[in-house]
């Protein structure tokens, strides 16, 4: 087999991005599985955030996964892929500067592309969850992101959630980013294809969707014809991992009683009433401290 360099495979991804048809990735975890995905025939892949989250720190996916522990996971990931990884930057670990020094890592890692989401990351104190920034200051994260790749084929791809704003807000947002030189716009939280077309009826680059299971977007060819170019339906792969993992080991322990099912056994072993818990002692002016 004939490896191909990190420049090669981020170029092979602008030509996705700049082809006719919409490519699904696959959800890709350490060198095994993205091993795997090439020889099953995907012709890209992602890395998720909240996947390394889990494996990492056994933690659910509330932003306590620094920079360098998902650039550590990417660059394992990176090593041994022969089809491009898409990057999941969230927020860019911080500000515009921060982004500047996410882009540098990433890019050493061997991303072909990397996503920079508009939500507020960490949230803050007494915030509700899931808060975009405001629209300058997302787009300066895509200014900053194109001044600090040194290879131009990396890709700077803007995420937004729709679902979580109006349809006006959105369509601002993704013509501030589009016009900040982002080289796609990601989209969460599409309802259907009417929406998609109202989303991105003023866009010219191209477009990529996270779709966790929404039956009303999985016709490849209408995808296509919307100018989609990459969707990503969510992380399969892992989640399926962790609990093949749970039964084999279950199964050699003995134990009986209840088996967990995998959101069981999710909320169970990432602690996620503890971080509840936590959320609401520190991170709200209700705690009944004195």
């Amino acid at each position: 087999m004939i490896e191909r360099s990190h420049h090669e495979l981020r170029q092979a991804f602008s030509d996705l991005l700049h082809g006719a048809v919409c490519k699904f990735a696959a959800s890709v975890f350490d060198p095994i599985s993205v091993r795997m995905a090439s020889d099953l025939g995907f012709e890209v892949a992602i890395q998720g955030g909240s996947v390394a989250s889990l494996q990492v720190l056994g933690a659910p996916d509330i932003s306590l996964l620094t920079l360098d522990e998902y650039a550590e996971q990417a660059s394992r990931v990176g090593r041994a892929s022969q089809i491009p990884i898409i990057g999941d930057a969230d927020h860019g670990f911080g500000n515009a500067l921060n982004v500047m020094r996410t882009v540098t890592e990433l890019q050493k890692a061997g991303v072909a592309a990397l996503t920079l989401e508009d939500t507020h990351l960490p949230a803050k104190y007494d915030e509700q969850s899931h808060v975009l920034i405001n629209m300058e200051e997302a787009a300066s994260k895509i200014y900053a992101a194109r001044f600090a790749r040194s290879d131009d084929a990396l890709s700077i791809i803007a995420r937004t959630n729709a679902a979580i704003t109006t349809l006006e807000d959105s369509i601002a947002r993704t013509k501030a980013y589009q016009k900040a030189g982002a080289d796609a716009i990601c989209f969460v939280g599409v309802k259907d294809f009417q929406h998609l077309k109202a989303l991105t009826a003023h866009l010219t680059v191209p477009i990529m969707l996270i779709n966790y299971g929404n039956l009303a977007l999985s016709d490849v060819e209408k995808l296509s014809a919307a100018n989609v170019r990459i969707v990503v339906n969510g992380h399969a792969p892992y989640l399926s991992a962790l609990k093949a993992t749970y039964e084999a080991l279950r199964e050699q322990s003995g134990a009986e009683g209840h088996e967990l099912s995998l959101p069981e056994l999710l909320s169970k072993y990432t602690l996620s009433d503890n971080y509840r818990e936590w959320a609401k002692t520190y991170l709200k002016s209700d705690n009944g401290a004195n």
